[in-house]
């Protein structure tokens, strides 16, 4: 039997599906950076919004016109918003995002110090919280009765704002029970692991909304896969209820956890701008709403990039893996 002209051999995958990967990663990686234009382009619009400049903050009480246009010059904020935009951008390719317009310390010098502390402190509520969405996110799906009013109980529970959430933990574990600082004013150039009881009321803020916004999320997937024959099979020939959890149910979860915490990643770091302002640690945050107060476009555009960067490459590296592991793409 011959095989027709310009037909592939039999068992032949099509010579396009060698490429399919590349492909996708090379797509994935263009719409990541048009994310990141776009990002920089609407914190600089936002930021050029807002009343006042640099030079008008920096001005002392009284300035007349004249010396705040100096200032502005002096600043090189002389320029249009579209311009100045351009000009950064292009310092950006360069490698150079340019120095803050408050003190003149180069931009890449004040994110690198407080980079460290806010990954500590992201990086422990993340792990905290993974856990906790698991276990909360099985119970909710798991639930015989009522599931729509558990998952419903989590997300309204993860709805509380993030500032209130922090208030409650230091009211209790502070001014109650007195068992940690109500602040968390790390001594110059100490790492946060070396005073872990600092870190408690700001992981545990943001920890906690995580938990229960992932184990609302982790539910209907839960629900969805302990609602699959295969499970129901495995129940019926009498595998014991932790064997059936790991065996059946757990590796079908792995897909939809990991893209959870990628998720999940990027909420935190939106939180941590809430709770370093408000336990006084000093970590991106912080930095960027002092830099908000002040005008500082340059570390504002440096701040804002940066955490969406993180984002985007963790949610890639989630799609990634949970491509991988998601036993239904598989052909086993």
């Amino acid at each position: 039997m011959t095989v027709p002209t310009g037909a592939a051999p039999a068992g032949a995958a099509p010579r396009h599906r060698a490429w399919a990967p590349l492909y996708g990663a090379l797509t994935a990686a263009v719409r990541a950076l048009l994310l990141l234009v776009a990002v920089s382009a609407v914190v600089f619009a936002a930021t050029a919004l807002l009343p006042g400049d640099a030079a008008e903050i920096r001005a002392s009480p009284g300035a007349t016109t004249e010396e705040v246009r100096a200032l502005r010059a002096e600043l090189g904020q002389e320029a249009g918003p579209l311009r100045l935009y351009a000009d950064w951008a292009g310092g950006v390719l360069r490698g150079d995002p340019g120095v803050s317009l408050v003190n003149g310390r180069p931009v890449l010098d004040a994110v690198a110090q407080r980079l460290p502390a806010t990954a500590t402190l992201v990086g422990a509520a993340l792990a905290l919280a993974a856990p906790a969405m698991l276990l909360l996110g099985w119970w909710a799906g798991t639930a015989r009765r009522g599931r729509g009013a558990a998952t419903a109980l989590l997300t309204g529970a993860a709805a509380v704002p993030t500032a209130v959430t922090a208030a409650g933990l230091a009211a209790l574990l502070s001014g109650v029970l007195g068992l940690v600082p109500a602040v968390s004013l790390l001594p110059p150039g100490q790492a946060p692991v070396h005073s872990p009881e600092l870190l408690v009321l700001p992981v545990l803020s943001m920890a906690l909304p995580t938990a229960l916004f992932g184990g609302g999320l982790l539910a209907g997937a839960v629900a969805d896969t302990a609602s699959r024959p295969h499970v129901a099979d495995a129940r019926r020939r009498g595998r014991s209820p932790w064997a059936v959890a790991a065996v059946d149910v757990l590796p079908f979860l792995l897909a939809p956890f990991l893209r959870v915490l990628a998720v999940s990643a990027g909420g935190l770091i939106a939180a941590a701008t809430v709770v370093e302002t408000l336990f006084g640690y000093p970590g991106l945050g912080s930095l960027l709403v002092s830099s908000i107060a002040s005008r500082d476009t340059p570390v504002i555009q440096a701040v804002a990039v940066s955490a969406a960067a993180v984002v985007l490459a963790g949610t890639a590296l989630a799609d990634a893996v949970a491509g991988g592991t998601d036993p239904r793409g598989r052909a086993w």
